[in-house]
């Protein structure tokens, strides 16, 4: 006999822009939680690319490409390792590292110049916006708001607290 009752999922909205040093230092905390919870904890990403970095809003967009593709949460960990190269070379270095993934390059140059993705980057941003997000990392998870821009020191533990709560309630 199979257990058949449905597993709770908890929704933890990571809002990020992938050129933002901090959210690079937050994917440490973002791999460990995924290790924790597995498919108990769905983990969104959510776009909020910030005015000061130039190329923040076209990598977001090249992220939605990436997971349309299959392989969205490899390449913003590859972004984010790499927030300097995005920073001198700008979106040929979200096409180049889209085909260092084996993903479709071609693609990804298209996708940014056709601006597909761009209504879903807008979206998130006025979200975030209206929630309160103003920075970069934050996380939303059960109507908390817990920003990781100033101090990611605790966040991890604190997001476990609450997971680990609503998980119990299931």
């Amino acid at each position: 006999m199979s257990d058949s009752s449905p597993t709770r999922t908890v929704v933890l909205d990571l809002w990020c822009e992938l050129q933002c040093p901090d959210c690079h230092t937050a994917l440490d905390d973002v791999n460990a939680l995924r290790e924790r919870y597995g498919d108990r904890l769905e983990l969104r990403l959510r776009h909020f690319p910030l005015e000061k970095h130039k190329h923040a809003h076209a990598a977001a967009q090249a992220a939605e490409e990436a997971f349309e593709q299959g392989k969205g949460w490899p390449y913003v960990a590859a972004v984010l390792a790499g927030t300097g190269e995005l920073a001198k070379k700008g979106e040929p270095f979200l096409v180049e590292t889209a085909g260092e993934l084996g993903l479709d390059a071609e693609e990804f140059d298209t996708a940014l110049i056709d601006g597909r993705h761009m209504l879903i980057v807008d979206a998130d941003q006025a979200e975030g916006k209206a929630i309160g997000v103003t920075g970069t990392p934050t996380y939303v998870i059960d109507d908390q708001r817990l920003d990781g821009g100033k101090s990611q020191e605790g966040l991890r533990g604190r997001i476990e607290e609450i997971v680990d709560r609503l998980l119990a309630q299931a």
